[in-house]
């Protein structure tokens, strides 16, 4: 199994990077990433694949010009070759004025979030999980999704005297299981050490709403209250911070957000905030920048209080960098990477039985944005829609387009789930949300499953 190089093996790699002599600074960002994926389809395994991949990303700048260059070599001849081609690009490309410089000397968050047991999983040991996950399909129904392991360290020096490294792991299943009279369910978990890693209860569950979703009848678009899963919710939270809480395209008037500081956008019991530093989350305690990652309150109450920043667009606001930085060179800005949305005091049964019609959403699926400013996605609805009449889930519905906006959804939120789940929905991303209950929700049209 792949190692750690550790602080102590990044050092003399970043050290040769930042003796480069006649330029104004350096930065080496030092990524490694390895792990393991098993796939199964039909309840039976069809692929499994190790990977490992090793960089270094080393920014100069030299009389306010910045050029960045990779390599694979993660040597201190590597570190050094890189660091002279990024200089010849500095030298060529023109002057930034906007250069916030590079990020200051500040201590990191102490968190372990590195698992040997999971930096370690063999084939074997997810193979065994996959087993266990299937063994819990009813007669009729397969099985199929994924089961993966993954290890990271990520290290950076720059030559203001700024030095961080961190160890995390990552472990998720996830899976679909369908069978006769067109019923099929989803479930999934993530965690950061497989020993809290659940297959057959991840099975279990997809199989309970398998079953119960066999021989949907059609239901007519329009507008209905939701009660949405976690999985459902991570997607709208996702997609909120891809188009509203980034501080590029707050700025640049392009957020839903943009002229709304201080205004109720959300219900009353919607509070959204980011924090890399929070042990319940994944990932490293500071940024591609180097700067320490900390709690950011961006809707307190249903109010937006702010988006979130990285060294450049906080030199632009005026505000420090809140630790949201993007491996360089990041023309799209900053994001909130370890999002939370607090908890209320429901159950999923409690919001079906406070709804008189309505739609149980298990999760979405194929989303995308149909424009920013107003947070509108579309999508469609899978692996678990089901009708709700008096209180109570009465049978399978067929699945539907929607077109919602995500902040209107969130404005008509009437119930917030007492427990909370961790989803990844984007690369180097973690949400932990709870369910919703939302009373307006826009289903625009009907699938023919």
């Amino acid at each position: 199994m792949p190692e750690l190089l550790g602080a102590d093996g990044f050092a003399p790699v970043a050290d040769a990077a930042l003796e480069l002599a006649g330029v104004d600074g350096v930065e080496v960002l030092f990524l490694h990433e390895w792990g393991g994926l098993t796939r199964f389809a039909k309840s039976e395994i069809h692929q499994s694949t190790n990977r490992e991949d090793t960089g270094l990303r080393v920014r100069v700048v030299s009389k306010g010009r910045v050029g960045v260059a990779a390599t694979n070599e993660c040597t201190p001849k590597g570190a050094r070759k890189a660091a002279q081609s990024a200089k010849e690009m500095a030298e060529i490309v023109g002057p930034d004025p906007l250069w916030p410089g590079l990020g200051p000397v500040a201590p990191t968050p102490q968190v372990d979030r590195f698992f040997e047991g999971t930096a370690n999983a063999s084939p074997e040991m997810r193979a065994e999980g996959v087993a266990d996950l299937i063994g819990t399909c009813a007669p009729g129904f397969t099985a199929a999704g994924a089961y993966e392991t993954m290890a990271m360290e990520v290290g950076l020096a720059n030559t203001e005297g700024q030095r961080c490294w961190a160890p995390s792991t990552q472990a998720s299943v996830t899976t679909v299981m369908s069978g006769s009279e067109g019923g099929s369910g989803f479930a999934e978990t993530f965690s950061g050490s497989v020993e809290t890693i659940d297959a057959a209860a991840v099975g279990r569950r997809a199989n309970g709403k398998a079953l119960g979703s066999r021989s949907p009848k059609a239901l007519d678009a329009g507008v209905y209250p939701v009660v949405l899963e976690p999985a459902a919710v991570a997607t709208l939270i996702g997609f909120l911070a891809w188009v509203g809480f980034g501080g590029k395209g707050y700025l640049e008037d392009r957020s839903c957000f943009s002229g709304k500081k201080d205004q109720q956008v959300a219900a009353p019991s919607v509070s959204i905030w980011d924090d890399g530093a929070d042990p319940r989350t994944l990932g490293a305690p500071f940024d591609f920048e180097g700067v320490p990652k900390r709690r950011v309150d961006l809707i307190r109450d249903g109010v937006f209080l702010d988006a979130v920043y990285d060294l450049r667009t906080g030199k632009e606001a005026g505000v420090p960098s809140t630790g949201h930085g993007l491996p360089s060179p990041n023309p799209e800005g900053p994001f909130p990477l370890n999002l939370f949305m607090d908890t209320g005091d429901a159950t999923v049964e409690d919001m079906v039985k406070g709804t008189e019609r309505g739609v149980l959403v298990t999760r979405f699926n194929y989303a995308n944005i149909v424009n920013p400013i107003e947070s509108s996605i579309t999508g469609m609805t899978r692996d678990g829609t089901f009708l709700i009449e008096r209180g109570e889930v009465v049978g399978p519905v067929r699945n539907f387009r929607f077109t919602q906006s995500i902040l209107g959804a969130l404005s008509t939120t009437s119930m917030v789930g007492r427990q909370a789940e961790l989803a990844s929905e984007f690369f180097f991303s973690a949400s932990r949300v709870p369910a919703l209950k939302v009373e307006e929700f826009n289903f625009s049209g009907v699938s023919d499953h």
